[in-house]
């Protein structure tokens, strides 16, 4: 496959916008209306709340803890002369030794070393059928899971075998469009992941209605029904080859310089926190309105006014990242602090108008920093490292979304309310957004992709990877 030197900012690229908001529409848009099942599993199997969160909480951990494997499809590589990293293709078995003139086997690297899924994918797969296998293991939950007769069930299926399939979507789908687009990053991420505002606003009356006609274990069916079209999403990928790829090494090089990088360090543990109280309106909003005295219909509709709400931050946010000076990483403390304020208000609030402002600010926000959350990170790591970074970030952050619902749930049982679960919530939204004051540049006028970060060298075994000044990672 013929290298290229930047991201086309376009032609292909556009193909893999459209593929990510659906699979983003397809992904999240379920988890987000997750909240109108949480009520039914609830009654059915008269449980609390904390044991029921833990469905989507473990979906939701599963997706983000299983692509780091997934994010290492792309990396069939082999360690080259001068320990430069070259692709596999068209290279000898052995190597001739410039010295002695005797041949030596290749080096063993991280992405030939005998180990667990990662190094499968990496030198067997490529995104395309590792998305569309993830679209028929996400399916293949939501069946079974029609079938539960407990919570240990819906734990399996839902969390483990959905979340697998999610795992095996979303990241190598967005690290895919990472690479076609440099200038207008923003406003590409924000346009595929307007998917989740679309399918949110969609499928929570949608699921509701369904419940309502055919109980939850059709509406079940259904959904997995809808998340096979998965598959086609995948077929749309194409894979991208820079000519930096070389240069930056292999999953083991790469990851060994993530782990000393501290502002990548910091940034990890800024979205961790963030995603422990981001996904807490969209299990346990539902909950909260039928405790106010709410109808479930109108209660479900207004997790729709936010993801309406949610699709039009998305958009301006991508709009602004892209035509704001400056770096990225101001554009998502802003959001993730007026979205932790509006987290934090929702259990102050009785009145319906208050509740549906609530609704619509808290909607916006969290939808404006998604696209610039990942938009930040090639400028931190490389578009050439964004495969890894990605893979890191989201295992790293499933903690918080393994967590925060839970622990959201554990608050509710024990004061009898949900007060306390979106205070909690809100308040670690304001710890990452003060992580994020952190980052470099952060007070600069000019973004941090145009900087000159200083050059690193990783010491690998028996080799020294440089990696490139253009886009190296910087020191701490």
């Amino acid at each position: 496959m013929a290298r290229r030197a930047e991201p086309p900012d376009g032609g292909w690229g556009w193909m893999v916008v459209l593929s990510a908001f659906f699979q983003s529409a397809l992904v999240f848009g379920v988890l987000r209306s997750f909240g109108v099942f949480f009520v039914e599993f609830v009654a059915t199997f008269e449980e609390q709340a904390a044991r029921v969160s833990w469905i989507a909480s473990i979906g939701i951990a599963v997706q983000q803890f299983g692509s780091e494997c997934c994010a290492w499809v792309r990396w069939p590589t082999t360690l080259g002369k001068e320990g430069i990293w070259e692709p596999e293709e068209g290279k000898a078995k052995g190597r001739e030794d410039a010295e002695g003139g005797r041949r030596r086997p290749p080096r063993r690297t991280p992405s030939n070393s005998p180990g667990p899924i990662g190094s499968a994918l990496s030198t067997k797969l490529g995104p395309r059928p590792v998305v569309m296998t993830g679209g028929i293991l996400a399916a293949l939950g939501m069946l079974l899971a029609s079938f539960a007769t407990s919570l240990t069930h819906l734990y399996l299926s839902i969390g483990l075998l959905s979340g697998s399939g999610w795992a095996l979507t979303f990241t190598p789908t967005l690290a895919c469009l990472s690479r076609y687009f440099s200038r207008r990053r923003s406003l590409a991420m924000g346009l595929a992941l307007t998917g989740v505002g679309l399918s949110s606003f969609a499928f929570a009356p949608l699921f509701q209605w369904l419940i309502n006609n055919y109980a939850w274990r059709g509406a079940l069916l259904l959904v997995s029904a809808l998340s096979l079209h998965l598959m086609a999403c995948g077929a749309l990928l194409r894979p991208l080859s820079l000519t930096e790829d070389t240069s930056v090494g292999g999953p083991g090089a790469q990851l060994t310089s993530l782990l000393h990088h501290g502002p990548f360090l910091r940034y990890t543990i800024a979205l961790t926190l963030i995603n422990t109280g981001y996904f807490i309106p969209y299990v346990h909003l539902v909950a909260h309105l039928q405790d106010l005295g709410w109808d479930p219909l109108p209660a479900a509709f207004l997790l729709s006014v936010a993801a309406i709400s949610d699709l039009v931050g998305r958009v301006a946010s991508g709009w602004l990242g892209d035509a704001v000076p400056g770096p990225v990483a101001r554009l998502l403390m802003l959001w993730t602090t007026l979205t932790g304020v509006s987290l934090a208000l929702f259990p102050v609030a009785q009145a319906p108008t208050t509740l549906v402002f609530l609704a619509v600010a808290y909607g916006f926000t969290s939808g404006a920093l998604t696209p610039v959350a990942f938009s930040v990170l090639p400028e931190l790591v490389g578009t050439a490292r964004i495969y890894c970074g990605l893979g890191l970030v989201q295992m790293v952050e499933s903690i918080g979304g393994l967590l925060g619902a839970p622990l959201s749930g554990y608050l509710r049982d024990v004061t009898g309310n949900y007060m306390a679960s979106f205070m909690v919530a809100g308040a670690f939204l304001l710890a990452g957004s003060g992580v994020l004051i952190t980052l470099p540049h952060f007070f600069s006028c000019i973004s941090a992709s145009t900087s000159r970060p200083q050059d690193l060298v990783i010491e690998a075994p028996e080799t020294k990877i440089p990696l490139p000044k253009e886009e190296g990672l910087g020191e701490d």
